[in-house]
């Protein structure tokens, strides 16, 4: 019997629920299962008839960049009854569903899984009761779930990043850039409420993205006296040259006796205390709205092709399952644990236990709010001594969005720990030249939504005649430590300089280098600092050329920058709804081209109207974009046109996205902390990122172990394991 999936949107919509419906309904037919939407979540189980649709492959064309869920969802007060549950699953029987994949928050994932373990029982009571048979009793004796969480808080544990999470936030640093320069302006204090009823990762990520100064958390209740304590810190910032102040409140922020911290509340005490008008902007169901991010949408595809996977393989009596990330890899866990630890964060903060709340969030989560404590001071902590240490910044290579939060990241962790700053001017070339500062706290104000990179960068990698100026350079700086911030050609210099440390004793300091390239070919790191704004940048250009073919019949071959890096051609390809990919990785055959202009012709044959092919810039030194935009077009005979569009630089500028700027900042933070503990113990070790280590940072020979110097990019890709993800979603089966 061919296995059937149901598949539901429950609870509040996110962006990204559309990604993982068309990627379940298509992974599921090519499984040889036939999936159905279960439309307006359980109510629609309840219900039955035509809620609950077959969806063929063309039923789910066209709805990857688009927000809400076209399924529909429901809050089912219903189904929490017996009854309710009892007609959901008579028409989930009738049906011949057994599979089920629900994308929701913590309620819905819940109330799923408590249905998977009643659903035995409830069987045997339709078929005592005669609305079921006992042939389909039998038949469908148990219930195999797995969930997806869909909530823009990102407040379920077992997962790095819910669906919608990631699009919430660039909604949210969206307005936070926005209204920082009206309130730059006029020298103005506002008041912006995010949603986040029980968790504050929203209000704490895009407060360290948006560079606020104050914010306010549901694990962290402020201790009394935080009125006076906000005044001070935004006294002090402006003291220290700043023009504007931006405050951020979750939703469910509340103080230490259970009173709730409003914007309201917030605009009262800054005019009582400060004699401010402040202004108040609550942003609402925006943060639910609009197109989804790249993130959410190659995450939740890869997700929903997971999940299908778990509900067809999982046997008898398996637990449900949850299906996440975790360090941009898909993760399963059994769904009871993430919602028991999930609902004990509420248990710690109603105990006042805010130590263990913020704990229980994740190792990741705790960092940032130590991280957000310190940038959000006006001043350094650590009072400057006359024998301080000095540590450079700087960057090297191609210019990467996100650049300018790794510097400013990066210089105020280092003054907050005692160190003197100082910034390379120009890159490698500055520090050929000499071209150094001194840089103060004040120096990296408002950079953290800034593109571009303020120290300036250069793609040059020294030769051997540069390294004695380099370490004069150095010597006459008095440099104690150096961080290098950048692509390949970063990588290639500190190679160089860790080669030739025994010629030159100038060498012989801590240095740190961390991974910032729009093509994201470093090793040992998933995703360097730039990649995602690139790819963000190359999936709303898809989504723009997709509008303009809308009224023609258009196949359009759509090139990406990456170099000898597939990441961005592939990860634009599945986050745009791609038909074809041609990667460095892979190249491009003409046996391969053959095959794939009859499945382009057969596309338009059959009813297509629009066909996407991504290809890297150096997927092919002899078939480019141009040629292959011309093989089709041939190959049509005006039963289609082909264009072909080059994304080009545009990938290297705009204003980062908030996971580079998160990424970024992270990744300062660790390396001045790995500096820092250098100098205090006197050692003068070369590292690098790494996701191996706890510390995030791993000595330099160790984290470049699995680069392929001569092809630049690393041996083994992560991404590449996404090929049969999207090998699966863009063909039917059948087709080559």
């Amino acid at each position: 019997m061919t296995a059937r999936i149901g598949v539901m949107t429950s609870g509040g919509d996110a962006q990204g629920m559309n990604a993982a419906v068309r990627a379940i309904v298509r992974s599921g037919i090519h499984q040889g299962a036939e999936v159905f939407a279960i439309y307006e979540g359980w109510q629609g189980a309840i219900e039955g008839g035509h809620h609950i649709t077959h969806l063929g492959w063309s039923d789910v064309s066209g709805i990857l960049n688009k927000g809400g869920t076209v399924i529909g969802t429901a809050r089912s007060t219903e189904f929490r009854t017996r009854e309710g549950q009892l007609r959901a699953v008579e028409n989930l029987v009738k049906h011949g569903i057994d599979r089920l994949i629900v994308i929701g928050g913590d309620g819905s994932l819940t109330g799923s899984r408590a249905l998977c373990l009643a659903w035995p029982e409830y069987v045997a009571e339709l078929a005592a009761q005669g609305r079921i048979t006992a042939e389909q009793a039998a038949a469908h004796p148990h219930l195999n779930i797995a969930g997806l969480v869909g909530s823009i808080d990102n407040d379920m544990v077992g997962t790095d990043m819910t669906i919608g999470t990631d699009s919430a936030m660039h909604r949210i640093t969206e307005a936070i850039d926005a209204i920082s320069s009206t309130a730059e302006s006029h020298r103005r204090t506002f008041i912006v409420e995010v949603m986040g009823r029980h968790c504050g990762y929203l209000a704490l990520m895009t407060a360290i993205a948006g560079g606020a100064d104050y914010t306010f958390l549901p694990e962290s209740p402020p201790r009394a006296g935080w009125e006076e304590r906000m005044v001070e810190v935004l006294a002090r910032g402006r003291a220290a040259g700043r023009r504007d102040s931006i405050i951020l409140v979750a939703e469910g922020a509340a103080d230490r006796d259970g009173e709730a911290i409003t914007a309201e509340r917030i605009q009262r005490v800054l005019k009582e205390l400060a004699d401010e008008d402040a202004r108040i902007t609550i942003l609402g169901h925006v943060q639910r709205g609009g197109t989804p991010s790249a993130y959410d949408r190659w995450m939740a595809t890869v997700c929903g092709v997971e999940a299908v996977r778990q509900v067809l393989q999982a046997g008898d009596l398996s637990e449900p399952m949850l299906v996440g990330v975790r360090r941009d890899e898909v993760y399963a866990t059994p769904l009871i644990e993430a919602v028991e630890a999930t609902h004990r964060i509420a248990d710690y903060v109603a105990e006042g236990d805010y130590t263990a709340a913020i704990e229980a969030r994740g190792v990741g989560f705790t960092t940032m709010v130590d991280i957000y404590r310190m940038l959000s001071e006006a001043t350094p902590t650590v009072a400057p001594t006359a024998d301080a240490k000095r540590i450079a910044v700087m960057h090297a290579g191609a210019l990467a969005p996100g650049m300018n939060q790794l510097a400013r990241v990066a210089v105020r962790a280092g003054l907050d720990r005692g160190y003197d700053l100082f910034a390379v001017q120009g890159g490698v070339p500055g520090l050929i030249e000499g071209d150094i500062r001194e840089v103060t706290w004040s120096d990296v104000e408002g950079m953290a939504n800034t593109g571009g990179a303020n120290f300036g960068t250069r793609r040059y990698v020294p030769v051997d005649a540069d390294l004695y100026k380099m370490a004069r350079t150095l010597e006459d700086n008095g440099i104690d430590a150096l961080l290098v911030m950048g692509g390949f050609h970063a990588y290639a210099t500190v190679d160089l300089m860790e080669t030739e440390r025994r010629r030159y004793p100038a060498f012989n300091i801590p240095i740190a280098v961390l991974p910032a390239s729009i093509d994201n070919n470093l090793p040992d790191w998933p995703m360097a600092v730039g990649s995602d704004t690139a790819l963000n940048t190359i999936v709303s250009s898809i989504d723009m050329v997709r509008m303009s073919a809308s009224a023609s019949k258009r196949a359009f071959v759509v090139e990406t920058m990456g170099r000898t890096c597939g990441f961005l051609p592939l990860l634009g390809a599945i986050a745009g709804g791609a038909e074809k990919a041609y990667l460095p990785e892979t190249g491009i055959t003409l046996e391969q081209l053959t095959t794939d202009v009859i499945a382009l012709v057969d596309a338009f044959e059959t009813g297509r109207s629009f066909y996407l092919t991504v290809m890297g810039e150096e997927a092919s030194q002899y078939y480019t974009g141009d040629v292959i935009s011309k093989m089709f077009e041939a190959e049509g005979h005006g039963l289609y046109s082909v264009r072909d569009a080059v994304v080009g630089h545009i990938q290297q500028g705009g204003s980062p996205s908030p996971f580079d700027r998160i990424n970024a900042t992270r990744l300062a933070y660790m390396a001045i902390c790995n500096l820092d503990e250098q100098l205090r113990g006197g050692v003068s070790d070369y590292v690098a990122a790494s996701s191996g280590t706890p510390g995030l940072m791993a000595p330099f020979r160790q984290a470049t172990g699995s680069m392929d110097w001569d092809n630049q990019r690393p041996r083994q890709q992560w991404w590449m394991r996404l090929r049969p993800v999207f090998e699966q979603l863009s063909r039917r089966p059948g087709q080559e």
